[in-house]
């Protein structure tokens, strides 16, 4: 095991720099990697980008995802790097053609969905569509269902006629039946939502994501688009990670780039450039228009901050 614990201590050092390793406490793997001889000599590099991944301070599901990706990569490439870093499709067994072949992807959208604006109701909706925002999304909460159903209904009548396009966070069905333009769903509703109606539909499908094991996943649905986050902390929802840093956002925006992507996560006016310069083409952003006192203004700072 000490030529493993070399080689994780090499990657560790290689990227200690790059804003992947996050201040969090360790953790042991609940399984440990198995050991292995001489015959299982092309596993060394697995293991020891888990063991990197762990140091570095991923979630163990990542990290095992990761480990897969470093024997891919060194054996794809010829040899080992500390300095490379998994980047590829082809490094986590992804197949960037995989939507054009796919009879089960979703719908479509645009590439860069721009500013991405999640609000809380029906009338920030309305608000966003007069600011000219190219994508929003409903994220109303409710029990009552007829309270709902109008929200959303009022929310798709916002944007007809304008250029915004309207998502519809986790509830798919109503949103079918309002005929939004899409819906957007966290990895907890997989299971529930019934994906086939909602393909059928012709609704375009945005899933969230919050690290390596979840984009993989997410990617054997072929979605709409690819959310990645929360980048930086957030105090609007309960998040099941630590904030992914910038770092970790370039990475993941180079990995699934044949993917229209959303980058979220307590992003605002002094962030959203370098956010932006991940190369993802769409930025969501919450608190920093619901608390401004000007919206709009605010709206079109945002929009400039992302081109520059």
């Amino acid at each position: 095991m000490s030529l493993i614990r070399d080689l994780a201590d090499q990657i560790v050092a290689a990227h200690r720099n790059e804003d992947l390793c996050l201040p969090i406490p360790k953790f042991s793997l609940s399984k440990p990697p198995p050991q292995i001889d001489n015959e299982q000599a092309s596993d060394l590099y697995e293991l020891a980008g888990i063991l990197a991944a762990v140091e570095m301070g991923f979630i163990e599901a990542d990290a095992r995802v990761l480990g897969k990706a470093w024997s891919r990569m060194v054996h794809h490439d010829g040899g080992f790097n500390p300095f490379q870093w998994p980047n590829r499709p082809e490094h986590f067994d992804l197949l960037p053609w995989t939507r054009n072949m796919n009879p089960n992807a979703f719908a479509e959208c645009p590439k860069r969905l721009g500013l991405y604006a999640v609000m809380p109701d029906a009338d920030w909706v309305k608000r966003m569509v007069d600011a000219e925002v190219p994508t929003v999304q409903l994220r109303f909460k409710s029990e009552d269902s007829a309270t709902l159903k109008r929200q959303i209904a009022q929310s798709v009548e916002a944007v007809k006629g304008s250029k915004t396009l309207l998502f519809i966070n986790d509830y798919w069905q109503e949103a079918i039946e309002a005929g939004a333009y899409g819906v957007h769903l966290g990895q907890e509703d997989m299971a529930s939502a019934d994906l086939d109606a909602i393909r059928l539909s012709g609704l375009r499908l945005g899933l969230s994501t919050h690290g390596y094991a979840e984009m993989v996943y997410a990617d054997r649905f072929c979605p709409s688009y690819i959310a990645m986050g929360a980048v930086f902390p957030t105090i609007l929802k309960r998040m099941p990670t630590a904030p992914q840093g910038l770092g970790r956002l370039y990475k993941y925006a180079k990995l699934m780039g044949h993917y229209p992507l959303v980058a979220i996560g307590g992003i605002d006016e002094s962030s959203i450039h370098a956010v932006a310069q991940s190369g993802v083409g769409s930025v969501a952003v919450v608190r920093a228009i619901t608390s401004s006192n000007d919206p709009k203004t605010t709206v079109k700072k945002l929009q400039e901050l992302m081109k520059t």
